[in-house]
């Protein structure tokens, strides 16, 4: 269990380092300048739900299709293809900062409700198709890897998610003292990197289905 967890757990800390820096990173961000750390921690919250969401759905399609000892090399090298995609993407992608640059920008005391702020998180990636296609690349090829076994997949995304929303709480915490930092030339580095993590990820995870497959 412990190990399923801390795996869980660097996968979250991969994820929130080489993946956590697109719209959702920056919104946070603003969000914690311009509105204050509880607003950009609510709307943390709701990117948790939303991650938490598509997981379960995921999962629950996931587990009927990979229980089947055959199917366990083309899931598992199909997701890998899926991060190696993604990888490639990313590394590519031009870099968008627009509202981030600008610390100046005076504090508002009013705005909207707390339950805004959540949905807000919520829906910033429901309606993303490249966040849907992301976990559902990540969960196929972790229930190849662990035969579909519900409970570990519990323990494992739970140290994901829990991992994952704590360094959301993080960055809109240490938004302040960095944003002075956030301009394209350092996004830009950041996409490289996670370019090379998601595409080494994707490798490593093809090689190990096919190491389990054939012993």
């Amino acid at each position: 269990m412990l190990t399923l967890i801390l795996e869980g757990v660097v996968l979250g800390l991969t994820l929130a380092t080489f993946f956590g820096f697109g719209p959702a990173f920056f919104s946070l961000v603003q969000t914690s300048v311009h509105r204050g750390f509880w607003p950009a921690v609510l709307l943390a919250l709701g990117i948790f739900l939303n991650d938490f969401l598509m997981v379960v759905l995921c999962l629950m399609g996931a587990v009927q299709i990979v229980t089947e000892p055959s199917n366990y090399l083309w899931f598992g090298i199909a997701s890998g293809v899926v991060l190696i995609i993604f990888g490639l993407v990313t590394y590519t992608r031009k870099v968008v900062s627009e509202g981030v640059e600008n610390p100046e920008l005076p504090v508002k005391i009013s705005g909207p409700r707390w339950f805004t702020y959540i949905a807000k998180g919520f829906f910033m990636n429901i309606i993303n198709p490249f966040v849907w296609v992301f976990w559902i690349g990540v969960v196929v090829g972790i229930s190849a890897r662990l035969g579909g076994d519900e409970k570990e997949l519990t323990y494992f995304f739970g140290g994901t998610l829990i991992t994952v929303f704590a360094s959301d709480i993080l960055k809109a915490y240490a938004a302040f003292s960095i944003k002075r930092f956030l301009n394209d030339k350092v996004i830009g580095y950041f996409n490289k990197t996670a370019g090379i993590g998601l595409t080494g990820f994707g490798v490593f995870l093809i090689i190990k289905v096919i190491w389990q497959y054939l012993i």
